[in-house]
């Protein structure tokens, strides 16, 4: 359980939280809240459809294996090939995110790096390409320093920030709100949403779950109100800390919270704790996660016959797909020489919502497909909710902008193109065969093991609701305090 929620916050703490995701404060202000509970609100249904798929299939794959089965082997093969695209811009995105806040730290010492962002993007996202072709066990033990180190610096970040919240600045609306033509509101909750995007994280790794038909479905209640603290928590301290005047320049900030605290005056220690603690905690943790994780779908859908065997390979000495990782890298790196944050976070919203919309209906799918599945959680009217909730993310796709909704569709075209190909050339491929035993969904707790994982699942809901409570309370604190 604890394994599955720590996932689930690692796979949020990144690119959008501290820069696109920021940036929609400068235009809504402290009606950002708003837009943040829109954004959970339309998380939670696709997370119990979620939490059914994952209970009844614990198995690595994720949205690739639950639309194959429900929905037929090409749309499964769309479905990974989108999330493929989807963490590969968020590579992209979090590279140029760390030397934003990496140029921050080394300013607040007084240090000037001769390099462009791109240039220090391309050097980081090289060096973790090369630790992931070395292994995923080194990979494994960097992930827990970076999260270890984020969460350290972030719980001093806040102490630290609490005397120069500004409660005023929550009373007072700018008058910049609302009249920017080409921003809607619609527009903000995408962008927000986009740190919701991976809520889902621990059912691609239901193998590794213990007792999945139990844990996932807890783990899936929890995410979307664990991704809704985070999010509010960073937001109220954002606006708090920013003079209301300056709130507009953080609407094209790249590196929104230094910019805040720039505005306020709050230079030196704290200036380069918060960098480096985004830089090295939260840019590193979900660029690692990200560099990892991706090239394993390839290789998955490569070895099923679904892509050309050769990113199948693997290395000899240290067992990695390192075909795959450096094809990747390179698409990563193509990227990143665009130089625009904003267009990569929105190929990456375009690929996030379409894999998310085939997730949804593959739950549908599945019920038609596979009522003997044992189904230790169903999602409620889902004859309903399935169908709203994948018109909504649609419509969500139609606010992103020109350019990455066609290289999205193009995108696409290219995965069919080159599924249709290897289907030709290698066949039907090895079925996905279902095999209960193995996935551990027939393991059943000891009564003492029962006792306490309900122990730890209502202490977590007792922490996640009562901060969830608290971080919409802290909105209107200053209200009530006038």
């Amino acid at each position: 359980m604890r394994e599955a929620v720590t996932i689930t916050a690692g796979s949020v703490i990144g690119v959008g939280l501290f820069t696109t995701g920021s940036n929609v404060v400068g235009n809504l202000g402290i009606e950002v809240i708003f837009a943040t509970l829109l954004a959970l609100l339309v998380s939670i249904y696709p997370a119990l459809l979620y939490a059914e798929m994952g209970a009844a299939l614990p198995y690595a794959g994720g949205t690739y294996q639950f639309a194959s089965l429900g929905l037929g082997k090409a749309v499964g093969v769309l479905a990974g090939w989108n999330f493929i695209i989807s963490l590969v811009a968020v590579t992209g995105g979090e590279a140029l995110a760390f030397s934003y806040y990496f140029k921050t730290l080394c300013l607040a010492f007084g240090w000037q790096i001769p390099l462009s962002d791109v240039a220090v993007a391309l050097i980081v996202t090289i060096v973790f390409i090369i630790a992931n072709v070395f292994g995923v066990r080194l990979t494994g033990r960097l992930q827990n320093g970076f999260m270890f180190f984020f969460w350290g610096v972030a719980a001093i970040w806040f102490l630290t920030m609490i005397p120069n919240i500004e409660l005023p600045n929550f009373v007072k609306s700018p008058e910049f709100i609302a009249k920017d033509k080409d921003f809607t509101f619609i527009g903000a909750v995408c962008m927000i949403w986009w740190c919701f995007a991976g809520f889902e994280a621990c059912v691609a790794m239901g193998e590794e779950i213990r007792f999945p038909k139990i844990n996932i479905p807890r783990a899936m209640f929890l995410a979307p109100f664990v991704v809704f603290c985070v999010n509010a928590l960073f937001q109220w301290y954002l606006i708090g800390i920013t003079p209301v005047e300056k709130l507009a320049s953080l609407a094209t900030a790249e590196a929104p919270y230094a910019e805040a605290m720039k505005a306020a005056g709050i230079l030196g220690f704290p200036l380069a704790l918060l960098a480096a603690g985004i830089a090295f905690g939260g840019d590193f943790s979900t660029l690692n996660a990200s560099i990892s994780t991706t090239p394993r779908y390839l290789f998955t859908m490569a070895r099923d016959g679904a892509m050309p065997k050769i990113f199948a390979k693997v290395s000899r000495r240290y067992q990695t797909p390192y075909v795959a990782v450096i094809t990747l890298g390179v698409l990563t790196v193509a990227l990143i020489a665009t130089n625009s944050l904003l267009y990569i976070a929105e190929l990456s919203l375009f690929a996030d919502l379409f894999y998310y919309v085939l997730g949804i209906l593959a739950a549908w799918g599945l019920r038609k497909k596979h009522p003997e599945l044992k189904r230790s959680y169903k999602a409620p009217l889902i004859m309903v909710g399935a169908p709203v909730s994948a018109l909504i993310y649609l419509y969500m796709m139609t606010e992103l902008s020109n350019e990455a909704f066609y290289t999205g569709v193009i995108w696409c075209l290219l995965g069919i193109a080159i599924y249709w190909c290897c289907s030709k050339y290698y066949g039907a491929g090895a079925s996905f065969k279902l095999d209960e035993k193995a996935s551990g969904v027939d393991e059943i707790p000891t009564p003492e093991e029962k006792r306490s994982m309900d122990r730890e699942y209502h202490l977590w809901w007792f922490l996640v609701g009562g901060l969830s409570i608290v971080a919409t309370l802290l909105y209107l604190l200053p209200y009530l305090m006038r």
